[in-house]
């Protein structure tokens, strides 16, 4: 069994994480580090976890676990890894942003893989530490990567993304408090939000004449998961698109084509990522839907510590979609 520990579980990303450990076949949770709630249970901060578990928060860390998820806010995973030495054999899997793009990949005597299997499974096989991607990032880089591929991203690609009120974090703020969130959508960061350079290293890596991603993220008056729309001219026929998709993720189980246009409740609460194609009068317009604590986080954090152990990679994913 591989012994997993969680830094930072109190978390929307950590709550999923350990639900996700918790009933994986090949997977002990060894500990769950938190400063500010050792000695409590892990249920108090996620009631969904009473009567699954009596584990409690720990300010203990096992230096040789086998592999340690990172769950803490953007900027602190470096400190922590400063302060916290881990055994040689002792994997790292980061959710933050801090070693995402390649300039930032090394860090205390670590190599960080861009953590994206549908982009390089091989990779991801053989590394000792991972970089997850970020919601957003996931999403939009699964509906363009077939394409980027193929060389065909040869105009700008405009892509329009709603996430919900989970993607902001546990913490409250103005924008997602109930008050303000409910009945209501308003965009940030328009062509400026930080996945920006994770999902342009990605698209470059593959077709270094990549046409410019103009992103517009959105709020949506709803708690979980991702509904991306990108557009983008396209010299070609639906059916030859079809074939470009789905060569690309025959392999990879989690990531499926639509016949028809997918809702969020085909994947909120699931791994998988459901996409689906439209041509109009010469332009592709790709829609990706994921679950944005699971696909875009936590799910993916496991599928990555699945390829790294050997292990198959739908384990401990098989996880239904709430369809009503």
């Amino acid at each position: 069994m591989i012994k997993a520990g969680i830094i930072g579980g109190s978390g929307y990303t950590g709550g999923e994480l350990i639900r996700l450990l918790l009933g994986h076949p090949g997977v002990t949770l060894d500990f769950v580090y938190s400063t500010t709630r050792a000695g409590r249970p892990l249920s108090e901060a996620h009631p969904d976890l009473l009567g699954q578990t009596r584990q409690c928060f720990t300010d203990q860390v096992n230096q040789e676990a086998d592999v340690v998820f990172l769950c803490l806010g953007h900027g602190n995973s470096g400190k922590f890894l400063g302060e916290w030495s881990f055994g040689p054999k002792t994997c790292i899997i980061d959710l933050s942003n801090e070693f995402r793009l390649a300039e930032q990949a090394s860090a205390q005597g670590r190599e960080f893989i861009y953590g994206l299997p549908e982009l390089q499974k091989e990779a991801i096989a053989k590394a000792r530490d991972i970089a997850n991607p970020g919601c957003f990032a996931t999403a939009i880089q699964l509906a363009l990567l077939p394409l980027a591929r193929a060389g065909r991203l040869t105009h700008p690609v405009h892509v329009h993304a709603l996430t919900g009120s989970t993607g902001a974090g546990a913490s409250l703020s103005e924008t997602s408090h109930f008050s303000w969130r409910n009945d209501n959508v308003s965009w940030y960061k328009p062509f400026t939000h930080q996945h920006l350079g994770e999902i342009e290293q990605t698209l470059k890596g593959l077709q270094p004449t990549v046409g410019e991603v103009f992103f517009l993220p959105v709020r949506g008056n709803f708690s979980r998961g991702i509904f991306a729309t990108a557009y983008t001219p396209f010299e070609g026929t639906l059916r030859e698109a079809r074939e470009l998709f789905e060569s690309y993720y025959q392999d990879a189980p989690f990531t499926w084509i639509s016949d028809s246009p997918p809702s969020l409740k085909q994947v909120v609460n699931t791994n998988a990522a459901h996409l689906h194609l439209h041509l109009h009068q010469g332009t592709l317009l790709v829609t990706s839907v994921i679950d944005n604590l699971l696909k875009g986080a936590s799910g993916q954090a496991v599928q990555n510590m699945n390829l790294m152990f050997g292990l198959p990679e739908e384990a401990g994913l098989a996880l239904k979609a709430i369809g009503f």
